[in-house]
């Protein structure tokens, strides 16, 4: 039987008639393959685990010791004495995810030595595990100095992060006991998740709140499946339904997502990984309950954001501030957010959508977050990370070794390791092939098992040729997933566009023969009785494709994507004769070869043909360009870089002459607001945004870099900027931020001073004209001429109010 009509309880609530097996009368789960029955030798993913195998993990690892992460879980068990470190009170879960992506290594290659560094850091935590299962090392610890998360006991802040450890620690322990059998970490976890049991839930004498950062809502169910102990399963539940409800008092956030029940959301708000989370745990909860209202939420949400606020890379959440969603079509490139964790999320959404419903529109988007807004996380060298993933940088941008908030290193630790997990799934006797990449797998179907052999270099190639083995001959059905892009949707929504069809189509064969079958649901069902030795050939199309965004995407109006197979494209400055990038404009129809250069960023595909370059005079002529798949940039220093290219000259950016503001060193600095403040009490911080040469469109214009003071509210803020050499001035320009924030308003200033330095003092400026806050323009203040090493402006912001400053003029 066609494995596409095997549905799921799920698709009679969405509409689609429920048809089970003839055979069996019953519904069949779809599952997942374990990531331990699917090795990869391609030279695509094979050598990024291995990557992360010897260095991302060693090296994340390191800085759990260097900074103090170690030292907490020792210090909660009195095994040492000391201050807790970190500003975080999440910090523990950075080890608990690195343990994760350590334990997935172990069961595909078995380290001794790591086996040992596991058991000795599982030590730590069972010793800082306090008796009745409690486990959050600054609360054991009474680190005062982070009581603003959470507050003087247990439990106390909705926000703490608590139930997010407690998250982390039981993925980690399902993990470890998985990939080693050993209970050591799973003890420790089931001890943590009876306290939380008890301590949550709808009777009298418990908290009656939902997680606050959702994690928990899937490490439960997964702990439920590993312990078959119904509780689990039941408190995530509790966690799903106490979303939005207010009980207790609790003050509804939609920065949490808590802003309403999930049954009666539509549109994907908030902290996107939150989101990513909360609704992957909604998925779980759903499929394990059979919940279909819940499903059904949560399909309405997908949709909003699969249609109106997913970037082309995969990446989700646009903004900065609160880390999380604008308003729909909100997908600005160059301060685009995209945290490496919720293009992560992204991809355990997806893969449990999927899992209910079989669609292959949830791999569809799947594919394109793992190709390109997850890896380019992380550095090729395993060892440099990027926290947020913009898709448009001026060289401002570049991968670290790690951060304050580490939560990215440690995630993409454990992800990576994971991959395999995605390729494969089952229902019944039937076989899903999800992804390609040359592999060996072990599928157990029913009490067969099939041998399942890849040969490809997909991604750089559509040929894919699939030998199929099974220990015994037998009828079953092998479903091949046709992408979205190998025919002419990108997503599976209208939100992009090919801006032509596709020149050719896929074919099948097996064993040599063609077979005309059409795809349903995006799979191929190719049921038949299979034996050793037959063989799948399916080819894709992979020419270059020129992607159009929705016309309500304003900051890529203009402007098309480059897309070949699930890869794509960005034009970065070191590949282009004059090493700039917005000068430049593609035209739709330019015409764009291929070639894969092994020599090259580890080797990848990389496109060339002729840009038109445009200078200040509106002068153009014929340059070459050269583009790199978007998840490689950044791997040879900092440098411009775009995503979305102009098709026209009117949307290019000719490269600016240099000016005072835009050669002068931006900084904060804080220090007294008298005119005769000495330098000797100021102290400074770099800031950047406000002498890019990029003209707002409006105050509410983020779509370029700017300046904003965060969590500042009704105070006197500075900006300033250090000339490289003394100049005579006398006029400023300044275009104020304006705009709505999940974390607080900004808007135009209460009033504000212009200061110049005079030696080792700031002066306020003789003003010849008046000081304006107006919105949407510039505000234009002229001054006596100041011969002076710097300007500084002082803002006044609004009672209860933040602000920000988009650009700054000097003349």
């Amino acid at each position: 039987m066609n494995i596409r009509l095997r549905s799921l309880f799920f698709l009679t609530a969405i509409g689609i008639t429920t048809i089970v097996s003839a055979k069996s009368k019953t519904i069949e789960p779809i599952l997942q393959v374990p990531f331990t029955q699917v090795h990869f030798n391609d030279n695509f993913w094979a050598p990024r685990i291995e990557i992360n195998r010897t260095v991302s993990i060693p090296s994340a690892f390191k800085e759990c010791e260097k900074n103090g992460r170690f030292n907490n879980f020792a210090l909660a068990g009195k095994l040492i004495k000391g201050e807790h470190k970190g500003d975080f009170s999440f910090d523990d879960t950075d080890p608990y995810k690195i343990i994760e992506g350590a334990s997935y290594s172990l069961a595909v290659k078995y380290d001794k030595k790591l086996d040992a560094y596991l058991d000795s850091v599982i030590n730590l935590i069972r010793a800082a595990q306090e008796p009745d299962g409690y486990l959050c090392t600054c609360v054991t610890n009474n680190c005062t100095r982070l009581s603003g998360w959470w507050g003087t006991h247990r439990w106390e802040k909705i926000n703490s992060h608590e139930l997010y450890n407690c998250g982390h620690l039981y993925e980690a322990a399902v993990a470890h006991y998985q990939a080693t059998g050993k209970k050591t970490l799973l003890n420790i976890a089931i001890k943590n998740a009876d306290l939380v049991c008890a301590t949550f839930g709808p009777n009298n004498g418990q908290i009656h709140r939902p997680s606050g950062h959702p994690i928990v809502e899937m490490a439960l169910c997964k702990l439920y499946k590993v312990t078959g102990n119904k509780k689990y399963l039941d408190m995530a539940k509790y966690f799903v339904e106490e979303t939005g409800r207010g009980t207790d008092g609790h003050r509804l956030s939609e920065y949490s997502q808590d802003h309403m029940p999930i049954l009666k959301q539509d549109e994907i708000k908030g902290h996107a990984v939150r989101a990513g989370y909360l609704y992957s745990g909604v998925a779980d909860v759903a499929y394990l309950t059979k919940d279909t209202a819940y499903f059904n939420a949560i399909t309405r949400i997908w949709d909003n954001m699969a249609s109106k606020k997913l970037y082309i890379t995969g990446g989700i959440g646009s903004r900065a501030q609160g880390e999380g969603f604008g308003p729909n079509y909100e997908l600005n490139n160059h301060t685009a957010y995209c945290e490496t964790c919720a293009a992560i999320a992204n991809v355990y959404w997806n893969q449990r959508m999927f899992l209910a419903t079989g669609d292959a529109k949830y791999i569809d988007v799947l594919e394109r977050a793992l190709y390109n807004g997850v890896i380019s996380g992380v550095s090729l060298s395993g060892n440099k990370f990027f926290y947020d993933n913009p898709l448009e940088s001026m060289g401002q941008h570049e991968r670290q070794a790690w951060f304050g908030c580490a939560c990215c290193p440690g995630n993409i630790t454990r992800f990576m390791a994971s991959v395999p997990t995605y390729m494969y799934a089952t229902q019944g006797t039937d076989i899903f092939v999800n992804l390609y990449a040359q592999s060996n797998g072990k599928v157990k179907v029913g009490k067969n098992e099939v041998s399942m052999k890849q040969t490809t270099q997909y991604p750089w190639d559509g040929k894919i040729t699939i030998s199929v083995n099974p220990l015994k001959s037998g009828k079953f059905a092998i479903s091949l997933r046709i992408p979205g892009w190998a025919g002419n949707q990108p997503v599976p929504t209208n939100l992009y566009k090919f801006t032509e069809k596709a020149l050719s189509g896929y074919n099948i064969r097996v064993n040599g023969k063609i077979a005309n079958l059409s795809a349903k649901d995006g799979y191929v069902s190719i049921d038949r009785q299979w034996k050793k030795g037959d063989v799948i050939e399916l080819n894709l199309p992979m020419s270059v494709r020129r992607i159009q965004a929705h016309d309500n995407v304003a900051d890529d109006k203009g402007k098309l994507a480059i897309e070949r197979g699930p890869i794509v494209y960005c034009i970065e400055g070191k590949d282009q004769t004059d090493k700039h990038v917005f000068n430049k404009y593609i035209p739709e129809n330019t015409k764009m070869d291929y070639t894969f250069q092994k020599d090259l960023l580890n080797g990848v595909m990389v496109l060339k043909g002729t840009a038109k370059e445009i200078n200040l005079s509106g002068e153009e002529k014929d340059v070459p360009f050269t583009a790199i798949p978007y998840s490689t940039w950044n791997n040879r220093g900092t440098d411009e870089m775009a995503v979305w290219v102009p098709s026209s000259a009117k949307y290019t950016h000719p490269t600016p002459l240099p000016t005072i503001a835009s050669k002068a060193r931006t900084i904060i600095v804080k220090a007294p607001i008298q005119n005769d403040a000495p330098d000797s009490a100021s102290t400074e911080e770099w800031a950047w945004g406000v002498n890019d040469q990029w003209e707002p469109k409006s105050s509410s214009d983020t779509s370029k870099p700017y300046h904003y003071w965060w969590l500042k509210r009704g105070t006197p803020e500075t900006l300033a900027y250090e000339f490289e050499n003394e100049e005579t001035v006398s006029n400023v320009e300044v275009y104020w931020l304006d705009i709505d924030q999940y974390d607080g308003n900004f808007r135009v200033p209460e009033s504000w001073k212009l200061y110049y330095k005079d030696g080792d003092s700031w002066k306020e400026v003789e003003a010849k004209s008046p000081y304006t806050t107006k919105k949407d323009c510039y505000n234009n203040l002229d001054f006596t001429p100041v011969k002076t090493k710097g300007l500084k402006i002082v803002a006044k912001l609004q009672d209860g109010e933040s602000g920000g400053v988009l650009e700054w003029k000097v003349k």
